[in-house]
């Protein structure tokens, strides 16, 4: 399987979301709190374009949010992307 990482932030509901999600499927990932460390956001904001989080990794694929993981997911492109 390959690395799923969930940039987020402790107080973010979607993030939570977001881990229940891969946490439903067995997944493992990693979770990188950015929250308190402006030069994390700043390096998620440059890496993805976006001010938001959570912004989900699997692999080298930006999924997005937690509306683009869970619309995917509905598609079943996730267990595609994880088992790639």
């Amino acid at each position: 399987m390959v690395e799923t990482v969930i940039y987020c932030t402790k107080t973010c509901p979607f993030c939570t979301m977001a881990k229940r999600l891969f946490d439903s499927k067995g997944v493992k990932y990693k979770s990188i709190d950015v929250g308190t460390d402006s030069a994390k956001w700043a390096d998620l904001t440059a890496k993805t374009g976006r001010k938001t989080v959570p912004q989900v990794f699997i692999g080298d694929h930006h999924v997005g949010g937690f509306d683009e993981l869970s619309a995917a997911d509905k598609r079943g492109e996730i267990d595609a992307l994880l088992n790639a």
